[in-house]
């Protein structure tokens, strides 16, 4: 749970980082490199927003690590950056903390 509550803090902050370079789009202050980092930010929204379609279904709690799983096996990758980032961090942390013991 507390891996869940990081990625989804760390997504809140991006998506308003999002938000902030649109706003300087609509004034043409954004530069290229802004906007690709918002669009995407926001490709990562699209596929939180699906992950939290399934999520209100029966048998969620079964379907979707089975989709995360056929997705991956394809190539696809249907979770937002933060968690597949916040799994990089833990893991790293976990072996630095292995390593001092």
């Amino acid at each position: 749970m507390l891996t869940l509550k990081l990625a989804l803090a760390q997504e809140k902050q991006e998506t308003r980082e999002m938000l902030t370079i649109y706003g300087k789009y609509t004034r043409k202050k954004a530069s290229k490199e802004e906007m690709h980092l918002a669009n995407q930010q926001f490709l990562d929204l699209i596929k939180g927003l699906g992950i939290g379609v399934v999520a209100v279904l029966p048998f969620a709690p079964i379907t979707i690590p089975v989709m995360i799983k056929v997705s991956r096996m394809v190539g696809v990758e249907i979770l937002p950056s933060s968690f597949g980032e916040q799994k990089k961090i833990t893991n790293s942390s976990e072996k630095a903390n292995s390593s001092k013991r």
